[in-house]
């Protein structure tokens, strides 16, 4: 069903009902009024009939020209005379058969009776009299309603014609209403059509941002402007996409390196009894972190939205003494050295700076020569906790050094090279580093090699 139909019927509901509502209100307003004059007419009937003493069915008195229609019961509740109604109408009310000690709890209610034949309806009360000096009887007084039957019947005639007149207007208003207030929609439903159909150049005709079509076209056109953009860029993207699962290798090779290095080393004798516990734990770890990490390389990109991180105290030198290790396990030939005047306290995510460290030192086995000296220095720089890996390689190509950090990017494109990287491994690290709100930079390490520095905020918490 068509919104515009919807609105018009949703008006048409809430108005009907109002109006229901109004006229049920009315209508029992004025029939409680109706009744009221009634039972005000029936009190100065009584007080007549009070006044006029005792019941003679001889006295010509008792046939008044009246609208009301009195029965006078026996003390049995017996017709004991009529004085039947004059005008207004013809039927006979229906009066209970009340006997005199009945009256204690009926005597001067008011209540409405029905007729012995038709439909007329009749208000009655009950009152005691006397026929002569002692014979006491019931007074059953009744007054018509047929004037207020009828009242109430013009006026539902009048409210039911009135309330089609102003539904059947309304309806007809609030269509045209509508129509109009939602041209604005249909020119944005045309307008994505054609979007949906390649063309995001078309763009939705702007209204007024002070109505909601307004605002709608607004955002519309914002949305197709953002897709346009992304679409430009999106064959890029999918050509990136395509290389992920050889790119994932380049993260996997080092912690199985690591464990394949701690493995032999064990094969070999080479690990001291004492340090075999050491040695199969750094195993362990290496492999529980291996199968993180894939899962990490799937969400990648949840860390440039702000993926949530871990808050803990992490000591920055503790990382680079582990990676120390890890690389002499991974190569032995290589000499290594780790620079550090103490603990370097930061506060993040324990695993993902680790992974920081393991990846810069990967990235310094894979691309520099079997034996290349490399350092790691940890320390502080402007108050910033420092944390840096130096190697005396054949370092990074001008040409190559403002890109390295850039996700898939590598300065050789053919996977046939042994230093062939895939292009992830700094460029997670300048993810995670972002996302501890540090920054990482590339400096050419004099003499030859390269310098890889991340600089982090320091811990609030004391060392």
């Amino acid at each position: 069903m068509p919104l515009r139909v919807r609105l018009v019927l949703i008006m048409v509901t809430l108005l009907v009902a109002a109006l229901v509502a109004t006229g049920v209100v009315t209508m029992t307003l004025l029939k409680q009024s109706l009744i009221a004059q009634v039972d005000d007419n029936l009190d100065n009937a009584v007080q007549l009939l009070e006044n006029r003493g005792p019941f003679d069915p001889q006295d010509e008195r008792e046939q008044p020209v009246t609208t009301y229609y009195v029965r006078v019961l026996a003390a049995d509740g017996s017709t004991f005379m009529d004085i039947p109604a004059t005008t207004g109408t013809d039927a006979v009310p229906d009066f209970p058969s009340v006997t005199y000690d009945q009256l204690d709890t009926l005597a001067g209610k008011t209540q409405t009776i029905g007729s012995v034949e038709g439909t007329s309806t009749w208000r009655m009360v009950l009152l005691r009299g006397f026929v002569g000096q002692d014979t006491p009887v019931t007074v059953a007084v009744a007054l018509p309603m047929d004037d207020v039957t009828a009242t109430l019947a013009r006026m539902q005639l009048f409210t039911l014609l009135v309330g089609l007149g102003v539904v059947t207007l309304a309806a007809a208003a609030g269509y045209v209403a509508v129509q109009r207030s939602l041209r604005g929609l249909r020119d944005i439903e045309d307008t994505a059509a054609a979007v949906a159909s390649g063309d995001l150049s078309r763009r939705a005709p702007v209204a007024p941002d002070t109505t909601e079509v307004g605002r709608l076209g607004m955002s519309f056109n914002a949305m197709v402007a953002n897709l346009e953009t992304s679409f430009a860029a999106q064959a890029a993207s999918e050509a990136r996409m395509r290389r992920f699962v050889s790119d994932a290798s380049h993260e996997l090779r080092t912690p199985l390196a690591s464990i394949r290095g701690y493995g032999e080393l064990y094969r070999m004798g080479a690990v001291p009894p004492a340090e075999l516990a050491t040695t199969m734990g750094r195993i362990e770890s290496e492999a529980i972190r291996m199968g993180s990490l894939v899962n990490d390389l799937l969400a990648l990109a949840r860390l440039d939205e702000g993926r949530d991180l871990r808050r803990d105290e992490v000591d920055l030198t503790a990382i680079a003494r582990d990676a120390v290790g890890d690389l002499k396990a991974l190569d032995p030939s290589r000499p290594v050295e780790l620079l550090a005047s103490g603990p370097v306290r930061v506060t993040g995510d324990a695993d993902r700076l680790r992974q920081v460290v393991t990846n810069l030192i990967g990235n310094v086995v894979q691309h520099t020569p079997a034996g290349t000296p490399v350092e790691l220095h940890t320390g502080t720089i402007d108050g910033d906790a420092m944390l840096a890996v130096v190697d005396h390689g054949p370092g990074v190509p001008t040409r190559d050094a403002n890109r390295i950090f850039e996700r898939f990017y590598r300065p050789d494109t053919s996977r046939t090279r042994s230093s062939g990287g895939s292009g992830l491994g700094l460029a997670i690290v300048a993810t995670i580093v972002a996302a501890h709100g540090g920054t990482v930079a590339h400096q050419p390490t004099p003499g030859g090699g390269a310098t890889i520095t991340v600089r982090l905020r320091r811990s609030a918490t004391p060392a």
